[in-house]
């Protein structure tokens, strides 16, 4: 029997498929499951009962997790004169224009995350086919197109990150690591249910979160129970 398959045999024993879980539960399971060589992200995926091909149903935003997401952020940050010293300064790894553009299009891309200022964004909107897919592309909505470098920076660093439902109406996002404590995932799930929760669009109708889900990278993924997650109530 090959190691992978032991453990997924390992996995099973502990998870009930049929059960729904409170966030509590689902990630003392995820922190027993037999361990990997890496520190696996933990991620949340979340069902909304919004329409997403209307345009006044998409469910988008930020939130900073008070805990980081512990994923090393490479930041580049398009801007201009001054601005370009005050990216550095707040702590981007990379800032500049023309040639960091240039670089970008001949296949550099050791980062995963961008800032603008709007003045550049002409030049970084070329850039779509190869930002769009890696969802890098800076949007105001989120935050990354702005002329306070220096605040924008210091917030994708600290931990804030973009949500915002895809073609079948779901929002996933990684909200920390394994090795995170339990008090920590928790809060930064709590904090991000209560984010989405005040998203929902006016026109939504029914329902608005139809399911939540908890896994991590090699484990499996575990039924939330809603109504153990006070965050959403009322959403």
């Amino acid at each position: 029997m090959t190691h992978q398959s032991k453990r997924f045999r390992e996995i099973a024993k502990q998870v009930n498929s049929e059960k729904s879980y409170s966030v509590a539960e689902a990630i003392e399971v995820l922190k027993k499951c037999p361990p990997v060589k890496f520190d696996q992200s933990v991620e949340v995926a979340l069902k909304t009962g919004v329409d997403s091909s209307k345009s006044d149903q998409q469910v988008r935003g930020t939130v900073s997790l008070p805990n980081g997401t512990g994923k090393k952020i490479v930041l580049v940050v398009f801007a201009r004169g001054e601005k370009i010293k005050e990216a550095l300064d707040a702590g981007a790894d990379f800032a500049g224009n023309e040639e960091l553009l240039e670089k970008v299009k001949n296949g550099w891309m050791d980062f995963n995350a961008v800032i603008s200022t709007p003045d550049m964004m002409r030049e970084v909107g070329k850039l779509g086919k190869v930002l769009g897919p890696r969802g890098l592309m800076p949007t105001p909505k989120g935050g990354t197109v702005t002329t306070d470098v220096a605040k924008a920076v210091s917030e994708v660093k600290a931990g804030k990150i973009e949500f915002k439902t895809d073609k079948s109406a779901v929002i996933n996002n990684m909200i920390g690591k394994l090795s995170f404590n339990s008090d920590s995932l928790k809060q930064n799930i709590s904090v991000y249910l209560s984010a989405i929760a005040k998203s929902r669009p006016a026109t939504a109708k029914g329902q608005f979160i139809r399911s939540i889900s908890l896994s991590s990278t090699m484990g499996p993924g575990l039924k939330i129970d809603l109504s153990s997650v006070s965050e959403i109530q009322g959403a």
